[in-house]
């Protein structure tokens, strides 16, 4: 036994060294927020949690008309001690009491009903005979002003901290808390925006914060009784959790926690026609220590007795849930919303609006030809139109979206694509079917054709000529346009001899997933590229996988050559710097169409004063790390960075921005690469230069198995970096650094190696290196510990380095 506790101590003290060589060089990390938005000319105080958050600095909100400040940092705080429950009972008997006073209760009442609410308190959660003067109440952004909390709050405070519903696992994660207050402004523009948050030891990933058009109201424990069943005798709590009637419309904002079910009641009136919209995975789209990698929320409707009328878990393959429904009667209605599988957490956090505003359930056609008048038919809720005009300027995205105005309202926002090709619509055969050869629809290539599955089982086909040996791409835009189509592809010759299908369309290496959007999980979208056997005709048939069909059941089929092309991708989002260090990032190229070719990346707007070297992602590579060079002199604290990278297509230059990203998790394993509005790098003043450290070559050093080659570094600082360490974050297989760091007249070197069993032979590309400088730790009588620290003294340029393929040999051995 006390073997088991040697280790289990050890083990302690090591996760213990980990997290604290972790804090001082990891940024800090937002995990949610809470509320995620607030209304249209409001001001709100909302709660950040993540991790490695305390000073924090500044808050930065994406766009225009909302303005943040970060109020106080709470550190992670641990379980209730209990002289903290005494105190904490005391306060919230305070504020009862006071807001029993404000009611107009005499003061025989007042002592009436603390002596009830003495009696009824479950005191065995709490041991007595505790001396309480050494305790304070912890610092928790509940407890901030406690006695003046209403009755409702009060009531809140006791089930998050005395009726838990089941015990909540400790998430370091998410322990780290700040407050921030945010104004809205009026004529703020609604919807998504990003949200950062900076301190002292860097700059946050960005999470979504909404700028909403409707009246908001946060939840307030308990409001399911059924879900919390309070001790015996405890009447006058139960008065205090009586269902607040809401008016509409209205937008709830709440937190589920384990086994939660929040409920709201609402007012409506018969024939209004309802909108009920969650937001969840919209807030925090992947979650990396959860199953499936997301909060997925399911709503459900009842009456004013609790009968169920109406329930939604998803909406088209969105994990967010969409309810419609036609009011019966005049009553209170209630509203439950609820984790699919009963899990919990402080980053479940949802915003749910009911409402009469318009929402767009569909449009046909999904897209248009760029530069022409394109009129969509739309369908859905309290619409105040049935068509829409779609932008297709030649500026803009491939993917954009449209939405509707009501008055200062704005409709949800839907998808639609817009492209450079001859465009047509399918066309259902009078007299004979055309998912039939003999009714097949003759089609010229290249062509996009806008189409609808209309019926259960119904499939389209369509004819075209070709020439032996051509290569044909056939390509479906769908699912990632909000249609709830899931494509089948099928390419067959005149006889009907199948050449080629697909189903599902996706890339990724390893465990990352690679799209355009970043959060799909379902790659419904069908796409295929064969080549011709013969001159003649051949048929493209296009299903739905599941045989379901209908009015939103929209596609576009693109049948063209092969346009080869990229899309890039930057990752992180949020940098943090020093004046002169090497920053390092990757970048991901999303190939189409068979493109493989080189692609050099550089830095749009050279007025920052960021620099770099050749920034390329080899040819038939998909993503390469790379450093930039922060300026020694900023004259912003915040910059905004633009890239672009060029390539030759076909005889063409093609130019192509980068597009910001992070690079996160779901579910313990994959990952996805999720868009951002803006890359965005916080400069730290500093009062003397950091040590620049460049590479003396910058020719690739050249590794061959089982051998080690030098690289040599120059350095504008004699500082002693005997014991600095070298990390390699991103390690081909088998490579590292062999042996210690060696001082040599203007800087120092160190030795690579790759081990003669590794996989990476033939790989060309850059290595990401961090210098560390390693120290004792004193202890607090002056004395030397045996303990160490690290301390960043920061990155090396990207490194590049070129690994023999199997039987060659390395040319230059020495970086020099």
């Amino acid at each position: 036994m006390f073997f088991k506790w040697k280790i289990i101590i050890a083990f302690l003290i090591l996760s213990a060294a980990v997290l604290a060589d972790a804090a001082q060089h990891l940024p800090p990390s937002i995990a949610y927020i809470y509320p995620a938005g607030a209304a249209r000319d409001s001001e709100v105080e909302i709660v950040v949690g993540g991790q490695f958050l305390r000073n924090p600095t500044d808050v930065y909100v994406s766009g225009e008309g909302v303005h943040a400040s970060a109020i106080r940092y709470f550190k992670p705080s641990r379980k209730l001690r209990q002289g903290q429950k005494w105190l904490l009972v005391d306060g919230m008997m305070k504020a009862c009491l006071k807001q029993f006073k404000k009611a107009g209760l005499t003061t025989e009442e007042v002592e009436k009903t603390r002596e009830q609410m003495i009696r009824s308190f479950p005191w065995s959660i709490l041991k007595k005979d505790i001396e309480i003067g050494e305790y304070t109440l912890p610092e928790h952004p509940l407890l901030t002003n406690l006695e003046d909390k209403t009755l409702r709050e009060v009531m809140h405070i006791a089930s998050i901290f005395f009726f838990p519903r089941k015990k909540l696992q400790l998430n370091p994660q998410l322990a780290a808390l700040v407050t921030i207050r945010v104004k809205v402004d009026a004529n703020a523009m609604p919807g998504d925006r990003e949200l950062r948050l900076r301190s002292r030891l860097g700059l946050t990933n960005p999470v979504v914060f909404q700028v909403g058009q409707l009246p908001e109201q946060r939840e307030l424990e308990l409001n399911d009784l059924e879900a919390n069943q309070l001790p015996n005798g405890q009447h006058w709590w139960k008065e205090l959790v009586k269902p607040v009637v809401l008016n509409m419309p209205i937008l709830l904002n709440g937190c589920i926690m384990p086994g939660d079910v929040d409920r709201f009641r609402f007012r409506s009136q018969k024939g209004q026609r309802l909108v009920i919209e969650a937001s969840a995975r919209r807030l925090i789209p992947y979650l990396a220590d959860a199953v499936p990698g997301w909060f997925q929320a399911v709503i459900t409707l009842y009456d004013g007795d609790g009968n169920e009328l109406a329930y939604a878990d998803d909406y088209r393959g969105n994990p967010d849930p969409v309810l419609f429904f036609e009011v019966p009667q005049d009553g209170e209605y209630e509203l439950g919303i609820r984790d699919s599988i009963y899990r919990g957490r402080h980053d479940f956090i949802y915003r749910v609006s009911i409402s009469e505003d318009p929402f767009i359930t569909g449009i046909f056609p999904l897209g248009g030809p760029e530069g022409k008048e394109v009129t969509a038919s739309l369908s859905g809720w309290n619409l105040p139109t049935q068509e829409l005009v779609l932008n297709t300027d030649s500026e803009g995205k491939w993917i954009r979206r449209a939405f509707i105005h009501t008055g200062k309202k704005l409709s949800n926002s839907i998808p639609y694509a817009v492209d450079n090709l001859p465009e047509c619509y399918e066309n259902e055969s009078v007299d004979v079917s055309n998912d039939e050869r003999k009714g097949a629809q003759k089609i010229n290539v290249p062509m996009i054709v806008n189409g609808r599955i209309d019926t259960d089982g119904d499939s389209d086909l369509f004819q075209f000529n070709g020439n032996a040996g051509d290569q044909i791409v056939v390509e479906v835009s769908a699912r990632r346009l909000d249609s709830p189509m899931d494509s089948l592809l099928r390419l067959m010759d005149e006889s009907g001899k199948i050449l080629a299908w697909n189903d599902d369309n996706y890339y990724k290496e390893n465990n990352l997933h690679v799209d355009r959007l970043g959060l799909l999980t379902h790659h419904a979208d069908s796409y295929l590229m064969a080549k011709l056997p013969e001159t003649g005709t051949y048929f493209v048939q296009i299903s739905d996988t599941q045989r379901h069909g209908g009015e939103y059941y929209a596609y576009r089929l693109r049948i063209s050559h092969p346009r080869p092309d990229f899309s890039l991708r930057i990752t992180p989002s949020s940098i943090h710097a020093r004046p002169g260090i090497h920053i390092p990032f990757c970048i991901y190229a999303l190939r189409r169409d068979g493109f493989d070719g080189e692609i050099t990346v550089k830095i749009k707007d050279n007025e920052t004063g960021f620099t770099s070297k050749r920034l390329v992602i080899p040819a038939g590579s998909n993503s390469a790390w790379m450093t930039i060079t922060a300026p020694q002199k900023v004259t912003a604290d915040v910059i905004n960075l633009e890239f672009q990278g060029t390539a030759q297509i076909d005889g063409k230059t093609v130019h192509h921005d980068t597009v910001a990203a992070d690079n996160v998790m779901q579910a313990f394993l994959y990952q996805h690469l999720v868009p951002a509005r803006q890359l965005i790098c916080a400069i730290k003043k500093q009062r003397r230069p950091v040590m620049s450290m460049e590479l003396v070559s910058e020719d690739p050093v050249q590794l061959t198995s089982g051998a080690s080659a030098k690289v040599k570094i120059n350095t504008s600082e004699k500082e002693d970096l005997q014991d600095s360490v070298l990390v390699i974050h991103n390690a081909p297989d088998g490579v590292s650094i062999e042996g210690p760091v060696t001082p040599v007249p203007g800087g120092f070197e160190f030795n690579l190696k790759i081990s003669s069993g590794s996989k990476a032979k033939g790989f060309a590309g850059n290595l990401i290196i961090e210098v560390l400088k390693e120290s004792f730790v004193n202890n607090k009588d002056g004395t030397q510990s045996k303990k160490k620290r690290r301390l960043s003294i920061g990155y090396l340029p990207a490194t590049p380095i070129q690994i023999a393929a199997e039987g060659e040999k390395s040319g230059v051995g020495v970086s020099e």
